[in-house]
Protein backbone atom coordinates (compact mmCIF):
# COMPACT_ATOMS: atom_id res chain seq x y z
CA UNK A 1 0.00 0.00 0.00
CA UNK A 2 2.89 2.50 0.99
CA UNK A 3 4.51 1.86 -2.87
CA UNK A 4 0.99 2.71 -4.44
CA UNK A 5 0.65 5.76 -2.30
CA UNK A 6 4.45 7.24 -3.07
CA UNK A 7 3.03 6.48 -7.13
CA UNK A 8 -0.04 8.85 -6.24
CA UNK A 9 1.91 11.24 -4.98
CA UNK A 10 4.69 10.81 -7.95
CA UNK A 11 1.09 11.32 -10.64
CA UNK A 12 0.45 14.68 -8.87
CA UNK A 13 4.04 16.01 -8.91
CA UNK A 14 3.99 14.66 -12.87
CA UNK A 15 0.81 17.16 -13.03
CA UNK A 16 1.54 19.62 -11.29
CA UNK A 17 5.03 19.81 -13.61
CA UNK A 18 3.25 19.63 -16.73
CA UNK A 19 0.74 22.60 -15.69
CA UNK A 20 3.14 24.79 -14.59
CA UNK A 21 5.24 23.73 -17.81
CA UNK A 22 1.93 24.46 -20.40
CA UNK A 23 1.80 27.86 -18.65
CA UNK A 24 5.31 28.98 -18.67
CA UNK A 25 4.68 28.49 -22.83
CA UNK A 26 1.64 30.00 -23.03
CA UNK A 27 2.73 33.15 -21.44
CA UNK A 28 5.71 32.47 -23.72
CA UNK A 29 3.30 32.97 -26.25
CA UNK A 30 1.29 35.63 -25.45
CA UNK A 31 4.73 37.91 -24.76
CA UNK A 32 3.64 40.98 -27.37
CA UNK A 33 7.36 41.72 -27.85
CA UNK A 34 7.74 38.69 -29.78
CA UNK A 35 7.78 39.56 -33.21
CA UNK A 36 5.43 42.94 -32.77
CA UNK A 37 7.74 45.03 -35.23
CA UNK A 38 8.49 42.33 -37.91
CA UNK A 39 6.27 42.60 -41.17
CA UNK A 40 5.33 40.57 -43.78
CA UNK A 41 6.41 36.62 -44.51
CA UNK A 42 8.65 37.05 -41.19
CA UNK A 43 5.70 38.35 -39.30
CA UNK A 44 3.01 35.35 -40.26
CA UNK A 45 6.10 32.91 -39.39
CA UNK A 46 6.10 34.30 -36.42
CA UNK A 47 2.47 34.46 -35.66
CA UNK A 48 2.73 30.43 -36.41
CA UNK A 49 5.75 29.95 -34.16
CA UNK A 50 3.68 31.50 -31.34
CA UNK A 51 -0.03 30.02 -32.41
CA UNK A 52 1.73 26.69 -31.99
CA UNK A 53 3.71 27.00 -29.08
CA UNK A 54 0.37 28.04 -27.37
CA UNK A 55 -1.10 24.67 -28.28
CA UNK A 56 1.93 22.74 -27.55
CA UNK A 57 1.75 24.76 -23.77
CA UNK A 58 -2.39 23.65 -24.31
CA UNK A 59 -1.27 20.10 -24.92
CA UNK A 60 0.57 20.09 -21.61
CA UNK A 61 -2.02 21.72 -19.69
CA UNK A 62 -4.37 18.85 -21.35
CA UNK A 63 -1.81 15.82 -20.20
CA UNK A 64 -1.76 17.27 -16.69
CA UNK A 65 -5.42 17.17 -16.27
CA UNK A 66 -5.39 13.72 -17.07
CA UNK A 67 -2.69 12.73 -14.84
CA UNK A 68 -4.32 14.27 -12.23
CA UNK A 69 -7.36 12.03 -13.13
CA UNK A 70 -5.81 8.97 -13.11
CA UNK A 71 -4.29 9.97 -9.55
CA UNK A 72 -7.61 10.04 -8.31
CA UNK A 73 -8.35 6.46 -10.22
CA UNK A 74 -5.36 5.48 -8.29
CA UNK A 75 -6.30 6.73 -5.10
CA UNK A 76 -9.45 5.09 -5.34
CA UNK A 77 -7.90 1.97 -6.76
CA UNK A 78 -5.71 2.51 -3.20
CA UNK A 79 -8.72 2.93 -0.73
CA UNK A 80 -10.70 0.29 -2.10
CA UNK A 81 -7.53 -2.47 -1.64
CA UNK A 82 -7.38 -1.19 1.97
CA UNK A 83 -10.76 -1.44 2.72
CA UNK A 84 -10.92 -5.30 1.16
CA UNK A 85 -7.09 -5.93 3.82
CA UNK A 86 -8.52 -4.10 6.47
CA UNK A 87 -11.21 -7.16 6.62
CA UNK A 88 -8.95 -9.81 5.91
CA UNK A 89 -6.84 -8.29 8.43
CA UNK A 90 -9.66 -7.98 11.57
CA UNK A 91 -10.24 -11.89 10.66
CA UNK A 92 -6.49 -12.96 10.62
CA UNK A 93 -6.65 -10.51 14.07
CA UNK A 94 -8.90 -11.92 15.85
CA UNK A 95 -7.98 -15.09 15.00
CA UNK A 96 -4.64 -14.89 16.37
CA UNK A 97 -5.77 -13.41 19.26
CA UNK A 98 -7.94 -16.04 20.21
CA UNK A 99 -4.78 -19.13 19.22
CA UNK A 100 -2.26 -17.06 21.56
CA UNK A 101 -5.26 -16.79 24.30
CA UNK A 102 -6.01 -21.06 23.82
CA UNK A 103 -1.94 -21.51 23.65
CA UNK A 104 -1.71 -19.65 27.22
CA UNK A 105 -4.62 -21.77 28.79
CA UNK A 106 -3.09 -24.92 27.30
CA UNK A 107 0.81 -24.60 28.64
CA UNK A 108 -1.47 -23.55 32.38
CA UNK A 109 -3.29 -26.81 32.01
CA UNK A 110 0.33 -28.54 31.37
CA UNK A 111 2.15 -27.11 34.11
CA UNK A 112 -1.03 -27.94 36.04
CA UNK A 113 -0.77 -31.54 34.88
CA UNK A 114 3.13 -31.80 35.33
CA UNK A 115 2.46 -30.50 39.10
CA UNK A 116 0.03 -33.30 39.63
CA UNK A 117 1.68 -35.83 38.33
CA UNK A 118 4.73 -34.94 40.56
CA UNK A 119 2.13 -34.93 43.57
CA UNK A 120 0.89 -38.22 43.01
CA UNK A 121 4.12 -39.61 42.48
CA UNK A 122 5.02 -37.73 46.06
CA UNK A 123 2.11 -39.78 47.55
CA UNK A 124 3.58 -43.32 46.14
CA UNK A 125 6.51 -42.71 47.45
CA UNK A 126 5.66 -41.46 51.05
CA UNK A 127 3.18 -44.36 51.38
CA UNK A 128 6.18 -46.89 50.12
CA UNK A 129 8.40 -45.10 52.67
CA UNK A 130 5.87 -45.31 55.42
CA UNK A 131 4.77 -48.83 55.06
CA UNK A 132 6.10 -50.32 58.06
CA UNK A 133 6.67 -47.26 59.79
CA UNK A 134 3.32 -45.53 61.04
CA UNK A 135 0.40 -46.43 62.33
CA UNK A 136 -3.06 -47.48 60.40
CA UNK A 137 -4.23 -44.69 61.19
CA UNK A 138 -1.38 -42.36 59.13
CA UNK A 139 -1.44 -44.95 56.55
CA UNK A 140 -4.95 -44.57 56.06
CA UNK A 141 -4.51 -40.54 55.92
CA UNK A 142 -1.77 -41.20 53.60
CA UNK A 143 -3.50 -43.36 51.27
CA UNK A 144 -6.59 -40.96 51.27
CA UNK A 145 -3.76 -38.54 49.99
CA UNK A 146 -2.80 -40.67 47.41
CA UNK A 147 -6.05 -41.79 46.13
CA UNK A 148 -7.05 -37.66 45.63
CA UNK A 149 -3.81 -36.73 43.86
CA UNK A 150 -4.88 -39.82 41.40
CA UNK A 151 -8.03 -38.12 41.39
CA UNK A 152 -6.51 -34.33 40.96
CA UNK A 153 -3.69 -36.23 37.92
CA UNK A 154 -6.96 -37.69 35.97
CA UNK A 155 -8.75 -33.96 36.20
CA UNK A 156 -6.06 -32.46 34.78
CA UNK A 157 -5.02 -34.78 32.23
CA UNK A 158 -8.26 -34.27 31.00
CA UNK A 159 -8.29 -31.22 31.07
CA UNK A 160 -4.62 -30.82 29.12
CA UNK A 161 -6.13 -33.75 26.24
CA UNK A 162 -8.62 -31.09 26.12
CA UNK A 163 -6.92 -28.32 26.06
CA UNK A 164 -4.57 -29.52 23.73
CA UNK A 165 -6.94 -30.80 21.51
CA UNK A 166 -9.12 -27.04 21.23
CA UNK A 167 -5.40 -25.53 20.49
CA UNK A 168 -5.09 -27.81 17.73
CA UNK A 169 -8.79 -27.12 15.82
CA UNK A 170 -7.46 -23.28 16.68
CA UNK A 171 -4.09 -23.78 15.05
CA UNK A 172 -5.89 -25.70 12.01
CA UNK A 173 -7.94 -22.83 11.43
CA UNK A 174 -5.59 -20.23 11.94
CA UNK A 175 -3.66 -21.73 9.29
CA UNK A 176 -6.39 -22.41 7.18
CA UNK A 177 -7.30 -18.62 7.16
CA UNK A 178 -3.26 -17.60 7.30
CA UNK A 179 -3.48 -19.58 3.89
CA UNK A 180 -6.40 -17.92 2.67
CA UNK A 181 -5.11 -14.35 3.59
CA UNK A 182 -1.78 -15.02 2.14
CA UNK A 183 -4.06 -16.03 -1.00
CA UNK A 184 -5.73 -12.67 -0.88
CA UNK A 185 -2.94 -10.27 -0.30
CA UNK A 186 -0.99 -11.86 -3.27
CA UNK A 187 -3.75 -11.69 -5.68
CA UNK A 188 -4.00 -8.05 -4.36
CA UNK A 189 -0.25 -7.08 -4.95
CA UNK A 190 -0.85 -8.83 -8.73
CA UNK A 191 -3.74 -6.44 -9.12
CA UNK A 192 -1.45 -3.35 -7.90
CA UNK A 193 1.34 -4.69 -9.93
CA UNK A 194 -0.69 -4.56 -12.98
CA UNK A 195 -2.66 -1.76 -12.62
CA UNK A 196 -0.18 0.70 -12.14
CA UNK A 197 1.81 -1.25 -14.75
CA UNK A 198 -0.71 -0.48 -16.78
CA UNK A 199 -1.11 2.91 -16.17
CA UNK A 200 2.35 4.02 -17.08
CA UNK A 201 1.98 2.13 -19.96
CA UNK A 202 -0.97 4.52 -21.42
CA UNK A 203 0.51 7.29 -20.17
CA UNK A 204 3.75 6.72 -21.92
CA UNK A 205 1.58 5.85 -24.53
CA UNK A 206 0.39 9.27 -24.37
CA UNK A 207 3.43 11.02 -24.06
CA UNK A 208 4.37 9.38 -26.82
CA UNK A 209 1.45 10.56 -28.89
CA UNK A 210 1.70 13.98 -27.88
CA UNK A 211 5.45 14.39 -28.80
CA UNK A 212 4.13 13.15 -32.34
CA UNK A 213 1.61 15.92 -32.13
CA UNK A 214 4.14 18.41 -31.06
CA UNK A 215 6.20 17.52 -34.08
CA UNK A 216 3.40 17.98 -36.13
CA UNK A 217 3.55 21.42 -34.90
CA UNK A 218 6.78 22.40 -35.19
CA UNK A 219 6.98 20.64 -38.73
CA UNK A 220 4.04 23.89 -38.87
CA UNK A 221 6.35 26.20 -38.26
CA UNK A 222 9.15 24.74 -40.49
CA UNK A 223 6.93 25.09 -42.79
CA UNK A 224 5.93 28.78 -42.50
CA UNK A 225 9.75 29.31 -41.96
CA UNK A 226 10.41 28.08 -45.47
CA UNK A 227 7.36 30.30 -46.76
CA UNK A 228 9.52 33.19 -45.77
CA UNK A 229 11.46 35.33 -48.02
CA UNK A 230 14.24 37.76 -47.04
CA UNK A 231 13.38 39.66 -50.60
CA UNK A 232 9.99 39.91 -50.46
CA UNK A 233 9.91 41.41 -46.93
CA UNK A 234 12.54 43.95 -48.22
CA UNK A 235 11.03 44.79 -51.10
CA UNK A 236 7.62 44.96 -48.55
CA UNK A 237 9.27 47.65 -45.93
CA UNK A 238 10.41 49.99 -48.42
CA UNK A 239 7.39 49.87 -50.47
CA UNK A 240 6.18 50.84 -46.65
CA UNK A 241 7.75 53.15 -45.87
CA UNK A 242 8.99 54.75 -48.77
CA UNK A 243 9.14 58.72 -49.92
CA UNK A 244 9.45 59.15 -53.46
CA UNK A 245 11.95 57.17 -56.31
CA UNK A 246 14.02 60.41 -56.35
CA UNK A 247 16.25 61.96 -53.57
CA UNK A 248 16.44 64.90 -52.32
CA UNK A 249 17.92 67.55 -54.63
CA UNK A 250 21.37 69.17 -53.50
CA UNK A 251 21.59 72.40 -51.44
CA UNK A 252 23.78 74.85 -53.99
CA UNK A 253 25.77 77.96 -53.24
CA UNK A 254 24.05 81.35 -54.06
CA UNK A 255 26.33 84.49 -54.07
CA UNK A 256 24.45 86.85 -53.02
CA UNK A 257 24.97 89.46 -54.92
CA UNK A 258 24.85 87.35 -58.18
CA UNK A 259 21.37 86.68 -57.36
CA UNK A 260 20.49 90.66 -57.07
CA UNK A 261 22.04 90.79 -60.67
CA UNK A 262 20.40 87.75 -61.76
CA UNK A 263 16.98 87.47 -60.42
CA UNK A 264 16.49 84.41 -62.46
CA UNK A 265 16.34 81.43 -59.98
CA UNK A 266 19.31 78.99 -60.45
CA UNK A 267 17.73 75.58 -60.93
CA UNK A 268 19.70 72.96 -59.24
CA UNK A 269 20.50 69.73 -61.70
CA UNK A 270 17.43 67.14 -61.85
CA UNK A 271 18.73 64.07 -59.37
CA UNK A 272 19.60 60.97 -60.64
CA UNK A 273 16.94 58.39 -59.97
CA UNK A 274 18.09 56.09 -57.20
CA UNK A 275 18.91 52.41 -58.36
CA UNK A 276 17.71 49.03 -56.45
CA UNK A 277 20.74 47.01 -55.24
CA UNK A 278 21.36 43.70 -56.37
CA UNK A 279 20.26 40.64 -55.13
CA UNK A 280 21.04 39.98 -51.01
CA UNK A 281 24.57 37.76 -50.68
CA UNK A 282 23.98 34.73 -49.26
CA UNK A 283 24.99 34.40 -45.23
CA UNK A 284 27.82 33.06 -44.86
CA UNK A 285 29.66 32.21 -41.50
CA UNK A 286 33.06 33.39 -40.29
CA UNK A 287 35.59 30.50 -39.01
CA UNK A 288 34.87 29.64 -35.82
CA UNK A 289 31.02 30.41 -36.18
CA UNK A 290 28.03 27.32 -36.61
CA UNK A 291 27.06 26.98 -40.03
CA UNK A 292 23.24 27.75 -40.84
CA UNK A 293 21.19 26.48 -43.26
CA UNK A 294 19.66 27.64 -46.31
CA UNK A 295 15.94 29.43 -46.13
CA UNK A 296 14.96 26.51 -48.27
CA UNK A 297 16.41 24.45 -45.67
CA UNK A 298 15.20 23.50 -42.40
CA UNK A 299 16.36 25.62 -39.45
CA UNK A 300 19.27 23.67 -37.95
CA UNK A 301 22.67 24.64 -37.05
CA UNK A 302 25.57 22.21 -38.20
CA UNK A 303 28.29 22.75 -35.59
Amino acid sequence: MAELVSHVLAFSAWAIIEEKYGKELINLSKKKPCGQTELNTLKRSLDTFKQQIDNVGQGHIQLAQTLREEAKKMEDFREKQKLHRKKIELIMEAIHKNRNLQYKKTMEAKRLYEQRCRDKDEAEQAVHRNANMVTQKQQEKLFLKLAQTKSALEDSDRSYQQSVTTLEKIREEWQKEHIKACEFFETQECERINYFRNALWLHVNQLSQDCVQNDEKYENIRKSLEMCSIEKDIDFFVNLRKTGSLAPAPVVYENYYNTQRNPAPVRSPAPAPISRRGPLPTPTSTPGEPDYTTIDGYSLIHH
